[in-house]
């Protein structure tokens, strides 16, 4: 009787589980265009990095491992990255938490650390940093008022400023010769040194400053941050003055765009900027979630991203950094999301450009 009880029992189970509906499998992703249809896109959503781990090559094993066990990928992790800077492949972010400059070598799928521990190469709260044609790293240092500078592997070169020399020290911009360094001292409400400093690669001589504390022509509140774009003008991020203000190459003022607002090529809180290999400018708003895209003169040509407090690809909550690479690649920091998303131009193939050499996973 029992036997046939424990069959019965096993039947219906079975009934039950065959009636179970099977789910539909998830329609796969598509990646953001910006613009969107009709229009024609400019730019592709890529890839999120959160960490070493999304940039490392693994073979066929590991990626099975992965999915049967749920193994997550190892390697550093950001901790709370804001500034980005990228040549040949290899992203460079600083992290303000774990006090280091995290280096994700895509190319060769490896990554590891710069001005991490104790000792004179150490850092304390880096933000903004920059990269030279030689591969050197140029780090602005806000809790040591210093511009650091590296070699490619993470070897001290030198140090400019201090103290004396800076208030509150927020980024550095090397220009393309790699013989000037252009440091932006944001100030404070109760300082002048609202200024951009500029120094010589060569000796850490200090040659001029560019701007003062104001509202007027050439004049700044609180400026974050500093590209150079076509013919070698300098466009500035003016914080507290809601704009961007152009000097040509001599430090000479040019003209200013944007103003307060909330409509598209206005600004809430600019923060970072960066220029692309035809001299469009790119402007990180942290307050709208998004950065704007404008041509060299200053006028919108279009926005990327949005504002939202879940993650997902393109949304972002704390946006800072932003850099644009020799492929015209585009890298957007959040520090809410920790992570740095990537836009390719629509004509650039996946495979295209230094992002794209990368050894192809092992088989076995």
């Amino acid at each position: 009787m029992l036997r046939h009880l424990a069959a019965l029992l096993v039947a219906c189970l079975v009934a039950s589980c065959a009636q179970v509906p099977v789910p539909k499998s998830q329609a796969p992703f598509v990646p953001p265009v910006f613009p969107q249809p009709p229009d024609e896109p400019r730019f592709v959503y890529e890839r999120t990095i959160y960490g070493a781990g999304d940039i490392a090559v693994s073979d066929a094993t590991t990626e099975l491992r992965r999915a049967v066990t749920g193994e997550v990928r190892s390697g550093d992790t950001l901790g709370k990255p804001y500034g980005v800077a990228v040549f040949q492949g290899r992203i460079y972010v600083t992290d303000t938490v774990q006090r280091f400059v995290l280096v994700l070598d895509v190319p060769n799928g490896r990554s590891y650390r710069i001005g991490d521990g104790e000792g004179p190469t150490a850092l304390v709260k880096p933000l903004g940093l920059d990269v030279d044609a030689q591969g050197r790293i140029y780090v602005a240092d806000i809790s040591q008022r210093q511009v650091v500078v590296y070699d490619p592997f993470g070897g001290l070169i030198k140090k400019i400023g201090g103290e004396k020399v800076f208030e509150r020290l927020t980024s550095v911009t090397v220009n393309p010769e790699g013989t000037l360094i252009y440091a932006v001292d944001i100030g404070g409400v109760d300082s002048d040194k609202h200024v951009v400093k500029v120094f010589d690669v060569a000796t850490g001589a200090h040659k001029m400053d560019i701007g003062k504390r104001g509202v007027g022509p050439g004049e700044f509140n609180l400026p974050r941050d500093l590209a150079i774009g076509k013919d070698g003008r300098l466009y500035v991020v003016d914080g507290g003055n809601f704009r961007v203000v152009v000097f040509d190459r001599d430090g000479r003022y040019l003209q200013s765009f944007g103003s307060v607002g909330r409509q598209l090529g206005q600004f809430s809180r600019p923060k970072e900027i960066a220029a692309d290999p035809q001299g469009n400018i790119y402007v990180v708003d942290t307050a709208f979630g998004n950065f704007q895209i404008f041509n060299a003169d200053g006028e919108l040509l279009m926005f990327v991203g949005t504002r939202d407090e879940r993650d997902a690809p393109t949304r972002y909550m704390l946006p800072s950094g932003i850099a644009v690479d020799e492929d015209g690649r585009v890298y957007v920091v959040d520090q809410w999301f920790r992570k740095i998303d990537v836009y390719r131009p629509a004509g650039l193939k996946p495979s295209d450009g230094f992002l794209g050499r990368r050894p192809a996973p092992t088989r076995k």
